[in-house]
């Protein structure tokens, strides 16, 4: 049975601030989606045939800003997962301190099983649905899990049609030509990249000393990989849907990308040019990957991997969370029993909302960032971040997770009050 995602992220969230008073209002707050629109939405198919699937768009909380979260397109998405992601986005944009709420969308669809037609019909379908709970100013979509720059420049085109309007700053994560922005591709692998060195900074690691697996070589995966490898790190497994490889001597990470977009495989291979050779590894599943014994593990698949049925079986010292909740909230405790650091993904996977809201500011202003001025600012952004969540996690006694989600709570909480939920209603005063 699916695991339900909101109700383990809001039992999380209650845990880590139950002994607070002062997040009271907050946790209420937060304790609901302020609006989830569902849809059904028709395509189209090639064969003549139409075909209807369930869509969803959440703005879970608006208190920091216009929401802002992305649509992704996979066969289990369902409400309660959309809701989750959309709370989680609420917390991430609190932590880095970016001046938007949570929101998120989905449609429950096999993409792999659409044609690039059918999967345009499909896009559109989803905007003529949604375009009056969307906005430059209300609610901001972005690329997600089967979604990409074509088809938020899709998502654009319909929603310019309907409004009658040139609005490039309703979507981000589009194609440069439509107002998108360097960087974007690679923020999220980016920002989780800038985490691991600031951690390395603080712990006096020494690069080449360090191995790494990654489980999920999307997007986020691939581009935190190649930035470590190029920083000295030893990537020594990585997966996909299909399972993973393992090489103890290490993965020549941009090797075996480029043979997975060609063979739509992923083996352990070292390019020259255009030439390939195989190189020795091992075959392995998605769950022996997550139980080998390296230095730092990036889950950066699907949610809720790290469980109560495996968590004995992590040897890593670190953990750093690209995915969206691939640790289930009732093992956070026995991590720290274990001895296991983790760095939660509302810190870790932040810089693809980060490039986001970089993206918006272009759009909204009429410039065009260069690629290193994107880089810096997010540096910028994440080294402040993390900065902040060191220095609180290294007086507390708690875990990294609770020190930044409690930021988080903070600053949410500040926002209610300056609302209007002040003190002086109170009875004690």
């Amino acid at each position: 049975m699916r695991k339900d995602l909101l109700r383990d992220a809001l039992a999380r969230l209650s845990t880590i601030a139950q002994d607070t008073p002062q997040f009271s209002a907050v946790l209420e707050a937060l304790s609901q989606p302020q609006s989830t629109l569902t849809s059904h939405i028709a395509i189209r198919k090639d064969n003549g045939n139409t075909a209807y699937f369930k869509a969803y768009r959440c703005r879970y909380n608006d208190l920091l800003g216009p929401t802002k979260g992305g649509i992704r397109f996979h066969q289990h998405a369902d409400q309660s997962e959309v809701e989750a992601l959309a709370l989680w986005m609420t917390l991430k944009c609190a932590v880095v301190n970016v001046p938007f709420g949570g929101a998120k969308g989905a449609v429950t669809v096999d993409p792999k099983k659409l044609s690039p037609m059918e999967l345009e019909r499909l896009s559109r379908s989803y905007i003529r649905a949604k375009a009056d709970f969307i906005g430059p100013e209300l609610d901001i979509p972005a690329p997600d899990v089967y979604t990409n720059a074509r088809i938020m420049g899709w998502m654009m085109d319909e929603y310019e049609k309907i409004t009658r309007t040139k609005c490039p700053a309703v979507i981000t994560g589009k194609p440069l030509a439509f107002g998108g922005s360097l960087g974007r591709e690679s923020a999220t692998g980016r920002g989780a990249f800038l985490c691991i060195k600031a951690l390395a900074g603080k712990l006096d690691w020494q690069a080449s000393e360090k191995t790494v697996a990654i489980q999920g070589f999307g997007n986020g995966g691939y581009h935190c990989a190649r930035l470590l490898q190029a920083e000295g790190y030893k990537i020594v497994a990585v997966s996909d849907s299909k399972g993973g490889i393992y090489c103890e001597q290490g993965l020549d990470v941009q090797s075996v990308f480029t043979e997975k977009q060609r063979s739509n495989e992923l083996r352990a291979v070292y390019c020259q040019h255009s030439v390939c050779e195989d190189i020795e590894h091992t075959r392995i599943s998605n769950e022996e990957l997550l139980s080998l014994d390296v230095d730092i593990l990036v889950p950066a698949a699907l949610a809720g991997v790290i469980n109560k049925d495996n968590v004995e079986q992590i040897k890593a010292s670190y953990i750093v969370e690209i995915a969206n909740g691939p640790i289930s909230s009732d093992v956070d405790l026995q991590l720290t029993e274990q001895g296991i650091h983790v760095i939660p993904d509302i810190l870790a996977n932040a810089g693809g909302v980060v490039v986001s809201f970089f993206e918006w500011c272009q759009n909204r202003q009429g410039e065009t960032w260069s690629e290193q001025k994107v880089h810096d600012k997010l540096n910028d952004y994440m080294h402040q971040a993390f900065e902040h969540a060191w220095q609180r996690y290294q007086q507390a006694n708690g875990s990294m997770r609770e020190v930044v989600y409690q930021i988080a709570l903070e600053r949410l909480s500040d926002a209610l009050h300056a609302h209007g939920t002040s003190d002086y209603f109170s009875s004690s005063q």
